[in-house]
């Protein structure tokens, strides 16, 4: 059975998708520890982060740190931090959120209730800054 994320890059199931290349794909968290907190996953479905080849590791680095400077020129923000967690979904994934303080990237807070419209918005501006 195909993951939600599996799912999502088949367009299945509708996202606020950020950018995709030939092996990752990059769309925002509908229940983000902020606004802008972007997921990217490569399109091959595998488990955990480090079951992914060393081609797909660098690939995926990559790709995220061309969304990660698009959140950072889109958002106000300090920095883009990065986690890998993996335990949500069993599909490799990292997370990428525009911190203020080491307590945005707290994954025990709450999330965020998000309206789709500002979803919409906010992948709409991290877009425009991708480069």
């Amino acid at each position: 059975m195909a993951t939600i994320f599996s799912r999502i890059i088949a367009g299945e199931i509708p996202c606020h998708k950020i950018a995709e290349s030939e092996d990752c794909f990059a769309f925002l968290d509908i229940a983000p520890l902020a606004i802008g907190h972007c997921l990217v996953v490569p399109k091959r479905e595998v488990d955990k982060y480090f079951d992914l080849s060393d081609e797909e590791l660098s690939s995926i680095n990559v790709f995220s740190k061309k969304i990660a400077n698009a959140i950072e020129l889109a958002i106000p923000c300090k920095r883009v931090g990065i986690a890998v967690i993996g335990l949500e979904v069993p599909h490799a994934h990292i997370h990428l959120i525009p911190l203020q303080s080491v307590e945005d990237i707290n994954f025990e807070r709450a999330k965020l209730d998000v309206s789709n419209e500002l979803l919409a918005e906010t992948a709409k501006i991290i877009r425009e800054k991708l480069m």
